[in-house]
């Protein structure tokens, strides 16, 4: 059974070499972010429950108003 113990090592091998890969790619991200920090919980509350009146600083995403019956 020489060649299952093969195939089992190169599948092994190949698992380490993605995982290498994406740790890889996980550190250059977050390099790439630099030393900007992720919002913080209040600052993503506060974003979900700010009004819908107030405009939100990028033209044209405020919706349309409801159309009247």
């Amino acid at each position: 059974m020489r060649t299952r113990t093969s195939f089992q090592k190169r599948q092994k091998e190949i698992a380490r070499a993605e995982k290498q890969r994406d740790k890889a790619a996980k550190r250059m991200q977050r390099k790439l972010m630099g030393k900007q920090s992720p919002p913080t919980d209040e600052a993503l509350l506060a974003e979900l429950n700010r009004p819908e009146e107030e405009p939100s600083g990028e033209e044209g995403s405020a919706r349309p108003p409801a159309p009247s019956e």
